[in-house]
């Protein structure tokens, strides 16, 4: 099933109504942060708006006030992600240096996944459930793909980078990256206390430009 984007369910009760005051505007982030938690943890079926009013410190009532429904908030939450989610794939160059620019969405897709774990989360148990609210931004990820599948088909072409699928290589950098997020709690109990830090990003990136860059260099 596809969600519009203009779907009035989409719109905040209040920003319907008039305009909106700071009051409004900070209930409605107190909402959404509380609502990505609860997202995070349990997935859009799992997740209820008692659990979201609960987490927001607000009775229903209120919750309901300011989104008429649970999927309002979820949209919000997905649309807002999906913004910060994508622009590292959007910036890379057909004219930079490829290898600079394979390096820097790397790095780009590491500070989202330090920077925005709970948001990682929310993406990966939205696809895991079969993406039901994203299927028209899935067909966008798809054609956003295939034109830079074409840059970098064309920086091999140019011998610039060495052979390979631009799809598979996208994929597995997704995996690489996002894995930091989605699996925090494994990565941390893995690498023990002493290296569980933020300083685990760092290690994580020098060893993706290992495999990635140095991979691909001609």
């Amino acid at each position: 099933m596809t969600v519009q984007k203009s779907a009035p369910s989409a719109v905040s009760r209040s920003a319907a109504t008039r305009k909106r005051t700071r009051i409004q505007q900070e209930k409605e982030q107190l909402i959404l942060e509380a609502a990505l938690d609860v997202f995070s943890r349990h997935g859009f079926r799992g997740s209820t708006i008692d659990q979201i009013a609960v987490q927001a410190g607000l009775s229903k009532p209120n919750v309901l006030y300011y989104f008429r429904t649970k999927e309002a908030i979820h949209r919000r939450l997905i649309d807002r992600l999906l913004d910060n989610w994508l622009e590292p794939l959007r910036g890379i160059n057909q004219d930079g240096d490829p290898l600079s620019e394979i390096q820097s969405y790397i790095r780009r897709k590491l500070e989202l996944a330090r920077d925005f774990p709970r948001e990682s989360r929310l993406f990966a148990n939205e696809i895991l459930q079969g993406a039901p609210h994203i299927q028209e931004e899935l067909h966008d990820l798809r054609d956003l793909v295939d034109r830079k599948s074409k840059i970098i088909n064309g920086w091999i072409e140019d011998e610039k980078i060495a052979k390979c699928d631009p799809k598979h290589l996208f994929f597995s950098i997704w995996a690489t990256t996002q894995h930091y997020a989605d699996f925090d709690a494994q990565i941390r109990v893995v690498l023990g206390p002493k290296e569980d830090g933020n300083d685990r990003f760092e290690d994580a990136a020098r060893f993706l430009d290992q495999l990635y860059v140095d991979g691909l260099r001609k």
